[in-house]
């Protein structure tokens, strides 16, 4: 594991594993594995179940469908950027113009 957190709103750990390649079974397995020794050893009295992230370089969707089971709620993939995106692809992701139309309108009713 590279990271470990622990998440006080949560009551639980946070895991996180970062590849530099392409996500394989072997890194979901062991990130599984890190889940239940947390699980096992680590987690005390009031604390729910831990949460595993595996960042990595690339990542296919089907080896997340079927490595992990179908009621999975602890271990999550995600692809990482090796770039900063542009002003106007995060102004894109973010669609801020929806974002100002809101706070707007909260704005106005307060």
């Amino acid at each position: 594991i590279d990271l470990v957190f622990y998440n006080y709103i949560l009551k639980c750990f946070v895991l996180v594993d970062l590849k530099m390649g392409k996500l394989t079974h072997q890194d979901l397995g062991q990130m599984q594995m890190y889940v239940n020794y947390y699980t096992r050893e680590m987690m005390n009295e009031g604390d729910t179940q831990p949460i595993g992230i595996v960042l990595c370089a690339v990542k296919g969707d089907s080896i997340v469908k079927y490595t992990l089971p179908e009621d999975n709620h602890q271990i999550f993939a995600s692809k990482y950027f090796t770039y900063l995106p542009s002003e106007e692809e995060l102004k894109r992701e973010l669609d801020l113009k929806e974002f100002h139309k809101k706070n707007e309108n909260i704005n106005h009713n307060l």
